[in-house]
């Protein structure tokens, strides 16, 4: 059994995916409250088996988690984490997030890697972090890997709707294995398991993707889950709604133009509904908002609840946010999808199992 420190936990998602396959979360760091306060109820529990540090990783010393729980015979086998991506958002325009002190985060996880000394270790990030504008970041973290032993596998860039989530969700994941480990590289980048009709044409072992329908992310909530909340929307906003088509209509169907829009039409997505014969659209830090994205619910007049959100990214229906409906939103679109995650990780765990 492997164990793991999860580095900008957030809510939980890695650490939840890593637990699913059997892997040992011997301890967390999150700064946000609000996700420490979702952490500790849902990962951390009864039991306590991993260690949350609700600490800024920056004050917080690496050294102080290798000499809690990895001393004597105990070894810290995968380092995991996603650093905040906001410096690197594809929403950014011209040159705008390239001095975000939040970049520096990149390396401030490597930091931790260098003290912990792990096997392996698996960073997820926005596509952003690919762009040029950015390259010192990345250019710096492969050579700070290879400076301390570490093989750095070339960055990947995934859809996680290729593999059984009801989502279009693209994301960068980095992995690096300690020179000293033996690693099977036939299993990584893991292998899409689904994909579109033409895709399946020429792979027919791929499944459909699977839509928000067949996932039935729209399903009623469970009794009394207190995550089933959404937005409350003006008078004005819900017959704007009520004007919007079915089943992927969007804002230019209701008629409505509003003046930020007038001269390059806006983004075509806000306000729209979503389709649940496909995908759906990636859950953001604001999916629980319809003005920033496509996400109103596909028959009903207001945006979607956190839990259909949370079901987006696959989280089980008794995993609950705490923090309040905007708190929650922001965790669930921060979050690693659950069944990418153990994709991900079941083929990181798989590559090293063969030098045991």
């Amino acid at each position: 059994m492997l164990n793991c420190v999860d580095l900008f936990a957030g809510a939980g998602g890695f650490s939840l995916a890593a637990k699913n396959i059997g892997l040992t979360v011997v301890a967390a760091v999150e700064f946000d409250t609000h996700a420490c306060e979702t952490y500790r109820h849902n990962i951390v529990g009864e039991e306590g088996a991993t260690t949350l540090y609700h600490k800024d990783i920056r004050e917080l010393n690496p050294r102080t988690i290798k000499k809690a729980h990895f001393h004597n015979s105990t070894t810290c086998d995968l380092v995991l984490g996603g650093p905040p991506c906001q410096g690197f958002s594809v929403h950014r325009i011209n040159d705008a997030g390239v001095d975000d002190p939040r970049n520096q985060l990149v390396l401030r996880y490597f930091e931790f890697v260098r003290v912990l000394k792990p096997k392996a270790f698996l960073m997820e990030n926005v596509p952003g972090l690919l762009w040029e504008r950015h390259r010192k970041f990345l250019d710096k973290l492969y050579e700070e890997g290879k400076k301390a032993n570490y093989r750095m596998f070339e960055r990947v860039l995934l859809d996680a709707r290729d593999f059984g989530v009801p989502q279009r969700r693209k994301r960068v994941f980095i992995l690096g294995v300690h020179k000293d480990v033996d690693f099977d590289t036939s299993v990584w980048p893991p292998q899409a398991t689904h994909g579109d009709e033409r895709q399946r044409k020429e792979s027919p072992k791929l499944l459909p993707w699977v839509t928000a329908e067949k996932a039935k992310i729209f399903r009623g909530a469970p009794k009394d889950d207190t995550n089933d909340v959404h937005m409350m929307h003006t008078e004005q906003l819900v017959k704007v709604f009520m004007e919007t088509p079915a089943n992927g209509g969007s804002r230019h169907d209701s008629g409505r133009t509003l003046l930020c829009h007038i001269g390059h039409g806006g983004h075509n997505d806000v306000y729209g509904r979503i389709n649940p014969k496909e995908p759906g659209p990636t859950m953001t830090t604001a999916c629980i908002n319809p003005s920033k994205g496509r996400f109103v619910h596909p028959v009903q007049h207001h945006g979607i609840t956190v839990r259909q959100a949370a079901r987006f990214q696959t989280f089980p229906d008794d995993y609950v946010f705490k923090g309040g409906l905007m708190a929650a939103g922001a965790q669930i679109g921060n979050a690693v999808p659950i069944k990418l995650g153990e994709v991900l990780l079941r083929a990181v765990a798989e590559g090293l199992s063969c030098g045991r």
